[in-house]
């Protein structure tokens, strides 16, 4: 769904009351004395409270739309804006039974008593959050959904160059759908979708839409969840694409976590593969380009997921990565006419347990010179972040000459992997998910 024209929708069909052909303006004024309060900075969580600060608001929209028979109680808005779709009250405890009977408001101290506050349809929440769309949607409450000439921008409508917000939800949405497939194991095309989409974009080309999923991939990344494989992330992506990511989350976050653990739980069964020689690739180049994200003090809304640690922490995938490097590097050593070596090979994190700092013992065939090496394994794509333990770093660095990590991606489907050697430092990026505090 592509939430903006959803409450565009939504906002030119509100259920006003009618009396002698005159549609009450109490509803539109009551969105738009929130939409100022989103203005303001005075909402930072989902939550609308009936208090001074709305009524204000409210009074002088009102005074600027009232008709000669409209009297001036915001209680009755904040009450019947539970009949629109996008608009919910938190009651207050034990006034359910009392709340459920009513049908309408007699004044603001039935406000008080069953209602704590109002809050919004998440996604709805999320984008009010934001400039260009709190713009475009008080622009839609002001005209009743007639466009005004010069205040929609280029940002929300198709652009030349830079994408729109319209644009960048359809490409968010149909991202989403394919991920969707990805999760569940099911088969289907890029092709189609991309297509699907090429038609609902006329003024982008082939390369700008793939493009755009690949950003799309890194936004996920950055977020904490899988992405799609096939579209290798591209960091350097616009503010609004985020945004719009972020709304879209707010709404699928349950559903893609839901799919998410559901792939993590499948039983992984270690397979070995006659094209040894094709496993290997190179490591992903390195990246320092970050868009030009901002935080913004709000609540925080549970959009962000980490499928690294939640992956890390999948016992049966582990053992099963582990044992496929080990059988990669029983070909790596034959392969090198070191069949003398092969039965040296030790899977040290079975043998001798956790904590050594890596989990199989290997050599260099040409010196025979020891090689440790750690495994991490992920069914996701080949620029998934993984986690690592301050112990397995710390043993790279102190054993840089002779450390490698093997990071066996896309297990699921066809593994293959890419290996770091030394100094793991020098090689990725580490941030800190995990603090030890004492006094």
């Amino acid at each position: 769904m592509i939430w903006l024209t959803e409450y565009e929708r939504q906002f030119t069909r509100l259920r006003m009351n009618q009396s002698g052909g005159h549609a009450s303006p109490h509803k539109l004024c009551m969105l738009l004395a929130v939409l100022d309060l989103f203005e303001g900075n005075a909402i930072t969580r989902n939550r609308i409270h009936f208090d001074e600060s709305l009524r204000e608001y409210f009074r002088r929209h009102f005074n600027h739309y009232r008709g000669p028979k409209d009297r001036e109680n915001p209680h009755l808005p904040f009450f019947h804006l539970r009949s629109e779709d996008f608009w919910h009250h938190r009651i207050r405890d034990r006034q359910e039974a009392s709340y459920q009977r009513m049908t309408t408001t007699w004044g603001p101290g039935q406000i008080e008593k069953h209602i704590a506050y109002a809050y919004l349809d998440e996604p709805l929440y999320e984008l009010l959050l934001h400039q260009i769309t709190r713009d475009r949607l008080r622009e839609v409450l002001i005209v009743e959904g007639t466009r005004l000439n010069g205040i929609l921008g280029q940002e929300l409508e198709v652009g030349d160059n830079t994408w729109g917000w319209i644009e960048c939800e359809l490409a968010v949405h149909s991202y989403l759908e394919m991920l969707d497939y990805e999760l569940q194991g099911e088969t289907y095309r890029k092709t189609d979708f991309r297509n699907r989409l090429l038609e609902q974009l006329p003024k982008r080309s082939k390369g700008s839409v793939e493009y755009k999923h690949q950003n799309i991939s890194a936004i996920l990344i950055d977020l904490g969840y899988p992405y799609i494989a096939g579209y290798k992330p591209a960091f350097n992506y616009q503010r609004i694409l985020r945004e719009v990511v972020e709304v879209h989350l707010a709404h699928r976050h349950g559903l893609l976590v839901q799919q998410a653990e559901a792939s993590l739980g499948e039983a992984i069964v270690p397979r070995p593969t006659a094209q040894w020689g094709r496993v290997q690739e190179s490591p992903p180049a390195p990246y320092d380009t970050r868009s030009d994200k901002t935080d913004t003090k709000r609540e925080f809304i549970p959009k962000k997921y980490n499928f690294s640690e939640r992956e890390a922490s999948n016992r049966q995938l582990g053992l099963a990565g582990e044992k496929f490097v080990l059988e990669f590097e029983r070909f790596r050593m034959k392969m090198a006419g070191r069949e003398d070596l092969v039965s040296e090979i030790e899977w040290t994190s079975q043998e001798q347990g956790d904590g050594a700092g890596y989990d199989i013992r290997s050599f260099r065939p040409e010196s025979e010179e020891e090689l440790f090496i750690e495994v991490k394994t992920t069914n996701g794509g080949k620029y998934q972040p993984f986690l690592i333990s301050e112990n397995e770093v710390e043993f790279s660095k102190a054993r840089a000459e002779d450390f490698a990590l093997y990071r066996v991606f896309e297990f699921r489907k066809m593994p293959r992997l890419f290996v770091l050697e030394g100094n793991l430092g020098a090689q990725v990026n580490l941030s800190p998910q995990l603090y030890k505090a004492w006094w």
